[in-house]
């Protein structure tokens, strides 16, 4: 361990609130789970396997345990369900850490593309967990519980739309992506600090004009992001302010964007099924800066006065055949109220 650096031991019993004690025989042991649960958990959360005699628990993790076990003996998950779960959290919360100790490691001024960082910097952080973790907490549960209430809604209308006899039982949901153009080609001519400061940067102007615009961002994957609206116009505003925002910027590439709209698949966070292929292949016949949508989109959006619905040359496209494409623009002289308001975005990084 380098000179000036603290114990790894002290920095990890700090994040988790408490010392660790316990071995994995002691947390089955007092949890009252089985052996082979725990290392099921253990591997859903993401969690590295510890010998039997490690000392790797603490009373949190104890009670973690117990509280799941309550869950499965009074009925509300089944073991299956629980891992399923644990492996949702798992997999969210270990980006949301990596991202938080990034933001901070910037914030101090130290490049992250560094992989050790300074003594100074390492002291600072582990002040600031000090004093302030336990405000982050409640940050956490506070985004989780808007987050559920969204969900529960859209779930809520998904119901109603079987009740009134949708023929797939699917939602019907307006799905698309936004890609970066030649995105291989910008990450061979730039640094890799630099390649990363571009790709959060697209990533945040996204998420902000989907949610400023009603929608969803269903996940990023470095040059794209797939996103989800419960109505075509909402989708609509997105793909095109999306388009716009990123082509008014010269240091990033432009994007192309293609949406549909149908029945969809909504399965732990994420959007299946044939819409969703359909708006990715989409995504491929547009040029940059572009928004190109399928039949049924352009069906719902032809009669609204805010848009222009072009049909251009029908197109093979793989595991779908041959599909009409449309261009989809803003009315250069919509009517008066059909406007959209202008959105502040982040500056270049």
């Amino acid at each position: 361990m380098a000179a000036g650096l603290p114990d790894p031991k002290e920095i990890e019993e700090l994040l988790l609130g408490g010392e660790l004690r316990y071995t994995r025989v002691d947390a089955v042991r007092l949890s009252g789970v089985t052996r082979e649960f725990s290392g099921r958990l253990w591997r859903a959360f993401g969690y590295p396997s510890m010998p039997d005699d490690a000392v790797a628990y603490t009373e949190g993790d104890i009670a973690a345990l117990c509280r799941i076990r309550g869950l499965m003996e009074d009925g509300v998950l089944d073991e299956d369900g629980v891992i399923r779960l644990v492996r949702a959290f798992g997999q969210t919360m270990t980006r949301l850490a990596e991202w938080q100790v990034n933001l901070l490691r910037s914030m101090l001024g130290h490049d992250l593309g560094d992989q050790q960082p300074s003594a100074q910097a390492v002291d600072t952080i582990v002040d600031i967990a000090e004093r302030h973790v336990e405000e982050f907490e409640p940050l956490v549960v506070h985004a989780w519980r808007r987050q559920l209430a969204a969900a529960g809604t859209r779930a809520m209308a998904a119901a109603a739309t079987r009740e009134n006899g949708d023929p797939s039982g699917r939602p019907m949901t307006t799905v698309g992506f936004a890609d970066m153009v030649s995105f291989t080609q910008v990450s061979r001519e730039l640094e890799e600090i630099e390649l990363a400061r571009v790709v959060e940067w697209f990533e945040e102007t996204a998420a902000d004009i989907i949610a400023s615009c009603g929608g969803r961002l269903v996940k990023t994957l470095g040059d794209e992001v797939l996103f989800s609206a419960e109505t075509p116009r909402i989708g609509a505003e997105i793909a095109l302010t999306v388009a716009a925002a990123i082509q008014d910027e010269t240091e990033v590439p432009d994007v192309r964007v293609g949406v549909a709209y149908g029945p969809v698949l909504p399965l732990m966070g994420d959007v299946f099924g044939t819409t969703v292929n359909l708006a990715a292949r989409l995504t491929s016949l547009a040029r940059p800066g572009a928004v190109v949508i399928d039949t049924e989109l352009a069906a719902q959006l032809e009669k609204e006065p805010a848009y222009e619905v072009t049909r251009i040359v029908r197109r093979p496209v793989r595991g779908l055949g041959i599909v009409q494409p449309y261009v989809l623009r803003r009315n250069p002289k919509p009517p008066d109220g059909s406007g959209v308001e202008t959105l502040h975005l982040p500056p270049t990084a």
